[in-house]
């Protein structure tokens, strides 16, 4: 059985988690875990205390990230436009991806299993099925539109803007193309 953490020490592994995942969206996945424990207002032996690698302080920044992209999905479910509810999730995504700088390829080479990548992927696929088939239902995206397919896009829209100067600008352009072609012009109710 896994003792529950004082309350301190979650304050701290959450403060250490919320930190982590500014730096790395600040300066990628090989952020220094020393600018990270300070910044959280944490000794070196605090974070590690918590996470006892590099890797596994990515992990929970991961995991905590992919979390609250399936709450925003969850959250736009009962949005009265399931077509809007959708681009606005797939704009999270676009962020959510731009935030990770190199942060999935860090995961990998470090990886102990697969399970992370592939439960992450699935919870997302997941998140996104439900808003685009919602989106389906009432007319308001094409048939054959597949999520997978969608997130690939935005994945690769992300990895081809990363870098650039005003990238997210830019990213948001690509993405606004891409949903033109995915929605249906004017669905019945759609006004």
């Amino acid at each position: 059985m896994v003792k529950p953490m004082r309350a301190d020490a979650r304050r701290n592994y959450d403060r250490l988690v919320a930190v982590a995942g500014a730096v790395v969206a600040e300066q990628g996945a090989e952020a220094s875990l020393e600018e990270i424990a300070r910044r959280a207002g944490v000794g070196s032996a605090t974070l590690h205390r918590h996470f006892p690698g590099r890797y596994a302080l990515l992990e929970a920044v991961f995991r905590e990230r992919v979390e609250t992209l399936c709450a925003r999905a969850d959250g736009l479910l009962d949005d009265p436009a399931p077509g809007d509810a959708l681009v606005t999730w797939l704009r999270a995504v676009v962020a959510h991806a731009a935030a990770n700088r190199g942060l999935g390829a860090s995961l990998l080479m470090g990886a102990r299993s697969a399970e992370l990548g592939s439960s992450c992927h699935a919870r997302i696929l997941d998140a996104g099925a439900r808003l685009l088939a919602r989106a389906q239902r009432e007319h308001e995206v094409w048939p054959e539109v597949a999520i997978a397919d969608l997130l690939r896009v935005v994945n690769a829209i992300s990895l081809a803007t990363e870098q650039e100067p005003g990238g997210a600008d830019h990213a948001d352009r690509l993405l606004s193309l891409v949903v033109r072609g995915v929605r249906v012009p004017d669905p019945p109710g759609r006004k």
